[in-house]
């Protein structure tokens, strides 16, 4: 993606979670994250193909933004204390989804890519217990993270 795409992207973005923070995820509209945006209708199709979408890449967008920290070598010791970290930074309003009307579908997703995000740490660091199935674990420490952040949050 170059420069000018990451540029428009953002700018989606950054209208849609000012939306989201205003109003329901049903209430709004393409037009209004367009008009906000201050983009066509055409750049923001070839970016997303729904709203559901734009929710969706947003949610991934932290985790992404997760997984590529840190190449220096000064990574935290868990990956939960720097999603606690951007949290507090207010990284893509993600603080303002979470509270507002929208958060039960931005929860779902938001709880989905968590869901990877703990697989893949509880695998790459070798924390599989045979004793207790991955599944079960993956979904309780993901549950538990969520609450706390909700918690926080309130």
């Amino acid at each position: 993606m170059d420069r000018r795409q990451k540029k428009t992207r953002a700018a989606i973005f950054a209208a849609f979670s000012d939306l989201a923070a205003k109003k329901s995820y049903n209430k709004i509209t393409v037009q209004e994250i367009i008009d906000s945006a201050d983009i066509g209708r055409t750049t923001f199709y070839a970016h997303f193909e729904t709203k559901d979408d734009l929710l969706k890449a947003l949610c991934e967008e932290l985790f992404t933004h997760t997984h590529g920290m840190y190449s220096d070598g000064q990574a935290p010791h868990s990956v939960f204390l720097h999603l606690l970290q951007h949290l507090e930074e207010n990284d893509s309003n993600i603080l303002g989804l979470l509270s507002s009307a929208s958060s039960d579908i931005f929860l779902r997703y938001f709880k989905d890519s968590l869901k990877e995000l703990v697989r893949l740490h509880i695998v790459a660091h070798g924390r599989e217990n045979p004793a207790v199935p991955q599944d079960f674990l993956v979904n309780h420490i993901t549950a538990s993270f969520v609450e706390m952040t909700l918690w926080w949050i309130k």
